[in-house]
């Protein structure tokens, strides 16, 4: 069954820390795109809003996923890790039947 991606508390605490440190409400997009080492890549980035995009709304915070990508994010989890090698958005994809060491691209 497809279910829209899940956004942790995290990423949307995460998302609040970047608005307060610029000053501007933007939301976070999460899109798939051809391309990287896998054949797929992660696209994440601050955005406004467009009219035909899922928006998931969690602790006053907003991430977006467009019509096209929602199939490759069905039932993903968006988090926000901060480990040694740094901090960053990540995508748990269950749908990724394989992903390579940068954690930005991955097959189906």
């Amino acid at each position: 069954m497809n279910l829209p991606p899940k956004v942790t508390e995290r990423a949307f605490a995460r998302i609040a820390e970047i608005a307060e440190m610029t000053g501007t409400q933007k939301a976070l997009r999460v899109a798939v795109e051809g391309g990287g080492c896998s054949g797929f890549q992660y696209d994440i980035k601050l955005d406004d809003p467009a009219s035909d995009d899922l928006v998931i709304e969690g602790a006053g915070q907003k991430v977006l996923v467009d019509q096209v990508s929602l199939p490759f994010l069905s039932n993903a989890v968006i988090d926000f890790t901060d480990e040694l090698i740094g901090a960053r958005f990540v995508v748990e994809n269950p749908n990724a039947s394989s992903s390579c060491g940068c954690g930005t691209s991955f097959s189906i």
